[in-house]
Parts: C-alpha cells; sequence; structure tokens
C-alpha cells in the first residue's frame, strides 16, 4: 500500500535510561560508570514512590511500533523502526520521516501525550531533528498538531478515556485491551525494559512493544464504536481481517505467535 492510503499511525515507545546523562547530572564528581548511576537512580526512586522507572527527561527510545492503519481502519502493516539496531537517534528520525513522508497521519497512542510524544520531543531537540509541521509556531494554537487539545492530529486514548484527566483510568493500557477480549500485558511489562535491554534482549523489547501497539489498535477501534464511526458488525469484521493478517506472520514472529495465542474474543451480551 502506498503512503496514500494510511491514515493513521498507532504507535507506542519502549525506552531506557541514558546512564552517562544521569551519571553528570543526578551524581556530579562521582564517578558513577551508566550503570551503576541507574542502577541508584533506580534505588533511590523505588525507595521514594515505590516505582523505579526513571523519569522520561533523562530516557532514550529502543523501540518504537507503528500500526499503519487504512482510512477504512483496516491493518496493513506493523513495523519496529531501526530493527535489529535499535538506535535512539535512528528511532526519532525515522518517526518524524515517517509522518512527514506519509503526509502527516493522525497519530494514535495510549498515553502518548505524557511520554511517548515529550520523549520524541525532547529527542528531537537532542538531536537537533528539524520538524516544523510538528510544532507549527504559525498556526493558531489549537490547530498546532502538539496542542493537548488537537484530537485530530494526535488521539490518546487515555486522554479520551478520562476526559482529559478528569477521571483516573487505574488498569491503563492492559485492562482496556482487556475490555475487548484482547491480551494487554503477558510475559513483559513497562518496568522490565531497562532489565532486559542490559540483558541484551532487545527483541524481546520489540515483542513486547509489537503487543502494545496492537492492543492499542483494538481499543482504538472500540472507541470508534462509541463514537459512532463504525457499528459492531463493522468492527468484527475489521478485527476478523486484522487476526488473519497477524496469523499469516505469526510463523516467523515470536511475539505475534504469543499475541495470537492470548487471543481472546469479545463477548457481545446483547447477542
Amino acid at each position: 500500500m502506498g503512503t496514500s492510503g494510511t491514515k493513521y499511525f498507532v504507535f507506542d515507545i519502549e525506552s531506557v535510561a541514558d546512564g552517562g546523562l544521569v551519571s553528570r547530572l543526578r551524581y556530579p564528581g562521582e564517578s558513577l560508570s551508566p550503570e551503576q548511576a541507574i542502577a541508584r537512580y533506580r534505588a533511590e526512586l523505588l525507595a521514594e514512590n515505590g516505582k523505579d522507572f526513571i523519569p522520561y527527561t533523562f530516557q532514550l527510545p529502543v523501540s518504537l511500533v507503528i500500526a499503519k492503519i487504512a482510512d477504512d481502519y483496516r491493518l496493513t502493516d506493523l513495523v519496529a523502526l531501526d530493527e535489529p539496531e535499535s538506535r535512539p537517534h535512528e528511532i526519532v528520525r525515522l518517526f518524524w520521516e515517517g509522518w512527514r513522508k506519509y503526509r502527516r497521519p493522525r497519530l494514535v497512542s495510549f498515553n502518548g501525550r505524557g511520554f511517548d510524544l515529550p520523549l520524541l520531543e525532547l529527542c528531537a531537540f537532542r538531536y537537533g531533528i528539524s520538524i516544523p509541521d510538528w510544532f507549527a509556531e504559525d498556526k493558531k494554537s489549537f490547530d498546532q498538531p502538539r496542542n493537548r487539545y488537537n484530537t485530530w492530529a494526535h488521539f490518546d486514548l487515555h486522554e479520551w478515556l478520562t476526559n482529559n484527566g478528569a477521571s483516573r483510568f487505574n488498569g491503563g493500557l492492559s485492562l482496556a485491551a482487556n475490555l475487548v477480549g484482547k491480551p494487554g500485558k503477558m510475559d513483559v511489562a513497562g518496568h522490565m525494559v531497562q532489565d532486559l535491554w542490559d540483558a541484551g534482549r532487545a527483541a524481546e523489547i520489540h515483542d513486547y512493544c509489537r503487543g502494545d501497539v496492537l492492543d492499542t489498535y483494538f481499543i482504538f477501534l472500540r472507541s470508534r464504536v462509541v463514537a459512532g464511526e463504525l457499528d459492531l458488525d463493522e468492527e468484527h469484521a475489521i478485527i476478523e481481517d486484522a487476526r488473519k493478517w497477524i496469523e499469516s506472520r505469526a510463523a516467523t514472529s515470536p511475539g505475534l505467535a504469543r499475541y495470537l495465542a492470548a487471543w481472546g474474543d469479545w463477548k457481545n451480551p446483547y447477542a
């Protein structure tokens, strides 16, 4: 399918801490190695608030998966940028160049406005990548793609479900996916990514990211049912097409095979 047929980029990022940056800024003069600095910062965070995830400002993307979605909501491709090299600067460049190449498709994420997009913007700052059409500073505030309430440029499902933060969504992506019969978190969770990366298990991180993107895609489809853009029969047909698409590629993708093995079908209580 050519670039003109892609209307949505459903995406997710997995990231790890920049140990050198943590060492320089958090522990100046202590000569900590990147690994030591990360371990110390994680331990401090765990003691303070029970979670050891280092803030995104100290993070670098090591996996970014995009599901390309046509204007009829059908899945046409699933791509992990710069796999298997997993170079942060290339991941960021390919994302922004791809967004432009595909004529600025609508971004779809789950909490991407709180994490993924801020990280991608900060990395553009770090690497000197020009993205004027994303910032669009010559436009009115609401028409700027990065504006928090501009849902035509970026549709954040977490914001949609919580009415832009008016409520809490306890359970996150995994809960939303389970409500529509999809796997949610399986054998890997976000807090494990740093340790997987340190152990050289990047392939498992990409597979985990692929699963999150597929969950996000199916949540997006149900949001379109609720919004009246699809009916349940249309959603069911699109999901079945996606299942066949995944099945056709599962033999060469351990992550897709695991996703299929955990697949569930939503039960209609009115049927």
